[in-house]
């Protein structure tokens, strides 16, 4: 059973910066793409950041320029640098792997930014 665990989540100043590590587990492939949505209360989920197996990415505009995705295929693990932080990136933040038609989600971490 595919189970992916997310970590680095926290309270942090604006401006500062904070690194999410998302790790796949139970699995003996390998994903087809992997991504960081993040929801924050009161609003729908959004894609944040995506990293396809052949180190493609996309951004969100509104985090363009302040983060960063990153992928270890061989590791089955996502990363999500984050600079720059505001308050308005306050959410939680959950990764999704892609294996074909099949989704995995992980539970989420909080990332709370104070102003």
């Amino acid at each position: 059973q595919v189970q992916l665990v997310e970590s680095g989540g926290g309270l942090v100043q604006a401006g500062g910066s904070l690194r999410l590590t998302c790790a796949a587990s139970g699995t003996t492939f390998s994903f087809n793409a992997m991504a960081w949505y993040r929801q924050a209360p009161g609003k729908q989920r959004e894609l944040v950041a995506i990293i396809t197996s052949g180190g493609s990415t996309d951004y969100a505009d509104s985090v363009k320029g302040r983060f960063t995705i990153s992928g270890d295929n061989a590791k089955n693990t996502v990363y999500l640098q984050m600079d720059s932080l505001k308050p308005e990136d306050t959410a939680v933040y959950c990764c999704k792997f892609v294996h074909g038609r099949w989704l995995y989600w992980g539970q989420g971490t909080q990332v709370t930014v104070s102003s």
